[in-house]
């Protein structure tokens, strides 16, 4: 029964610890922000570029291998899907970019903060220092 407790003690410490809570937020925001980045894309991007390619629906691009009959089921290759899913990609990598980057500017502004210039030394060690090297000449 010790064992239990020292088992579950020690999952308590694991879970109350700021990196994990941190992670679990960090997972369930980026989900949010999939689903909102899926949406731009579909709806609102991908039928722009569309228009723009003469009013292709890309979600149903396919190159057929096998033509489906009454009896067999078409074969093909949906790459419209696949050039989604790269805008997708591509859309989310640039945000998480921008992100990061302000992130770092950020960090950096804080170091260049911290960063004092070195004091100047007491005049009594300007004076002793111009003292000694009065006595070795």
């Amino acid at each position: 029964m010790s064992n239990k407790k020292g088992f579950l003690n020690e999952f308590k410490e694991f879970i109350s610890r700021g990196s994990v809570i941190d992670l679990a937020v960090g997972v369930i925001i980026g989900s949010a922000f999939t689903a909102i980045v899926t949406s731009l894309v579909n709806d609102i991007v991908m039928p722009i570029i569309g228009m723009l390619f003469g009013g292709i629906d890309f979600t149903f691009l396919k190159y057929i291998i096998t033509p489906g009959d009454g009896d067999t089921v078409e074969a093909a290759i949906y790459y419209g899907n696949f050039i989604q899913n790269v805008v997708n990609f591509i859309l989310i990598a640039f945000v998480i970019f921008m992100v990061i980057k302000f992130i770092n500017s950020f960090h950096r502004k804080e170091e260049v903060k911290e960063e004092a210039p070195p004091a100047a030394p007491a005049e009594d060690i300007v004076l002793l220092t111009e003292i000694r090297d009065l006595l070795k000449k």
